[in-house]
């Protein structure tokens, strides 16, 4: 799966919803931020039933120690959001892998 998105987004036949456009923008999160994380990343999160259709989370850590998450649809690959997840660390594990089950 991973490397279908990857591949798709390498040649440019991806695109950003309307949402996800805003979002990166009011999070200073640069378009080629998300093609960078999408080609260094993994998928910590599938989503078969989205309403984008099926779609994934996917993270990436940079060298530089930021880390970013990037919501995206699969066939054909929509970026739907991208955040930074430290921002809501009680959100998530010390890895930013896995969600914390709310009490």
């Amino acid at each position: 799966m991973l490397e279908d998105i990857r591949r798709r987004v390498e040649v440019g036949n991806y695109w950003f919803t309307i949402h996800g456009f805003e979002r990166c923008a009011e999070r200073g999160v640069a378009p080629e931020e998300v093609k960078d994380a999408i080609n260094r990343s993994e998928i910590i999160e599938e989503y078969p039933e989205d309403k984008y259709g099926p779609s994934c989370l996917i993270l990436r850590k940079a060298r530089n120690g930021k880390i970013l998450h990037v919501h995206c649809s699969i066939d054909p690959v929509w970026i739907i959001t991208a955040y930074d997840p430290t921002l809501n660390p009680e959100e998530w594990d010390s890895e930013f892998k896995r969600r914390k089950r709310k009490t």
